[in-house]
């Protein structure tokens, strides 16, 4: 027998082999090993609140766009001025805020980490809601045609924009990401079911989604939904 015969054959018994094994160990009961399937992952606290951040700095845009169009004495509807603040309001600094102060601060004070910045991040949750109440006060239409208050308004609509980026990128950057070190995997999985199950209380369900497209909606009425228009020539 040829030396190419041979090592056929010991190749088909091989295979034989490895056929009857398997079929012997699905005989005795022995499950075949299986692919997990995919499942989307829940989504963490950090994604939470870094997505509920990209929301609020749509609305900064908003807000940039009115700032604009009021310096320059341009018309401004205040519909969508005063849906935005609402919008400021109810998700932001009612919800979103209300979960750090609620469960993100206090975990980092009585770790005593970031506590000189939870402090700072509370003292601007406090100074945000206030300026918030003073846009909505002047976000209609009598207050936008008076000097005096249309000053006011853009005051009020720069000064919250100006203390809104740094600090959502403090807590994108520094607060978020530590929040790892500090908690057990359980418990920080725990406080993204937490979150979620607020969110749906408050909002329903697809609160976050439906908050998106109200956001779009005004970014429309104002002609700065196109992202494309953004992009340097």
């Amino acid at each position: 027998m040829s030396h190419d015969e041979n090592r056929r054959r010991f190749l088909h018994a091989a295979m034989n082999g490895t056929g009857l094994l398997a079929v012997g160990a699905t005989a005795l009961g022995a499950e075949p090993e299986k692919k997990a399937e995919e499942s989307p992952e829940d989504v963490s606290p950090a994604e939470d609140l870094m997505r509920e951040h990209g929301l609020l700095n749509r609305v900064l845009l908003i807000y940039g766009e009115a700032i604009s169009r009021l310096e320059d004495n341009r018309d401004l509807p205040a519909v969508p001025l005063e849906s935005s603040a609402k919008i400021i309001q109810t998700f932001i600094e009612d919800y979103h805020e209300k979960l750090e102060e609620d469960h993100l601060f206090p975990r980092f004070e009585k770790a005593g980490v970031l506590v000189e910045l939870t402090k700072v991040l509370r003292e601007q949750h406090a100074a945000g809601r206030r300026t918030t109440n003073t846009i909505l006060a002047l976000a209609n239409d009598r207050a936008i045609k008076n000097a005096d208050d249309r000053h006011k308004l853009v005051t009020s609509l720069q000064e919250f924009v100006r203390m809104y980026r740094p600090h959502e990128a403090r807590e994108d950057t520094i607060l978020f990401p530590a929040l790892h070190s500090i908690v057990s995997r359980n418990e920080y999985d725990s406080l993204g079911e937490q979150f979620e199950d607020e969110e749906h209380k408050r909002f329903g369900e697809e609160g976050f989604e439906k908050m998106v497209d109200k956001v779009a909606g005004i970014e429309k009425e104002l002609g700065i939904y196109d992202l494309a228009q953004f992009t340097p020539k």
